[in-house]
């Protein structure tokens, strides 16, 4: 019961102090804007190592975050490896290849009506298609390596990259348009000068989209077959031996490789739609 009693008022310390930061004057600094989520993080893994000791939670249930600290500690050489191999390999070599592709796919759809009608109801169809039944057919055709894994990766990020290039590029006002073709302006001037920069925000969307949906097809798709390296093959392998403390370890590492590649793809965002009212904070 001490161990719950400082839990929650080590909780409740931490609610107040980001309250307190969230209405304070320098709420819109830089340093607060990282302090709140920084704070938030923290107490979850302190509440996260006190439930669990306090209850005496076993390990093979719920490791503590200082048993999976200690463990990533301890194998950097391992999930180095599973790093490369997955996000460097896998995830990022599938989402620019799949994001490239509906990008140009995109202004091909926006030149061809025909291809918008008949284009975008198969690629809608084969974004519904189930992961767990494509990555196992994609990992017989492309082998056992990362190339099975960046198509599984090109197959969920071609689609959302798409639709949102698609509706990007008809975002432009008809006026503008308009006033394009007064001034004799190509299609290829038109598409770089006006729609292409007011697609931008619609573009980020889908890219944004896309990191996420990279680095989990990637750990899927290994769980089908994959060297003995890999997020997705160390996660299904530790599961079978208990060792959760590795799992999550993994997880930690795939979360912290996601959420960077999220928060670089969100700054490009912001150096690009500079312009937008939404990163203007309107």
């Amino acid at each position: 019961m001490i161990w719950l009693g400082g839990v929650a008022a080590f909780w409740a310390a931490a609610l107040a102090l980001n309250v307190w930061l969230s209405n304070s004057p320098w709420r819109r600094t830089w340093a607060v804007r990282l302090a709140v989520p920084a704070i938030f993080g923290l107490t979850i893994l302190v509440v996260w190592e006190g439930l669990v000791r306090g209850l005496g939670v076993p390990s093979v249930i719920l490791p503590p975050p200082t048993a999976i600290g200690a463990r990533i500690a301890s194998s950097t050489s391992i999930l180095w490896v599973d790093f490369v191999q997955t996000f460097v390999k896998g995830a990022l070599s599938g989402y620019v290849m799949g994001c490239s592709a509906a990008v140009l796919t995109a202004i091909l759809i926006d030149r061809s009506p025909f291809l918008k009608r008949g284009l975008l109801p198969v690629g809608n169809f084969i974004a519904a298609l189930p992961i767990i039944g494509t990555a196992p057919i994609l990992v017989m055709w492309f082998g056992f390596d990362w190339q099975s894994k960046a198509a599984v990766v090109v197959a969920m990020v071609f689609f959302p990259v798409l639709v949102n290039t698609v509706q990007g590029l008809a975002a432009s006002d008809p006026m503008q348009r308009d006033l394009m073709r007064t001034w004799s302006a190509s299609y290829g001037q038109t598409l770089l000068k006006l729609r292409l920069p007011a697609a931008m925000p619609f573009i980020f969307n889908g890219l944004k989209i896309a990191t996420t949906l990279a680095l989990i097809g990637a750990i899927v798709a290994e769980f089908f077959g994959s060297p003995i390296r890999g997020m997705g093959f160390r996660i299904s392998t530790e599961v079978g031996r208990l060792a959760l403390d590795m799992v999550w370890a993994e997880i930690a590492v795939a979360a912290l490789a996601g959420s960077a590649f999220y928060g670089l793809v969100a700054l490009a965002e912001r150096a690009v739609t500079f312009w937008h009212p939404s990163q203007r904070g309107e």
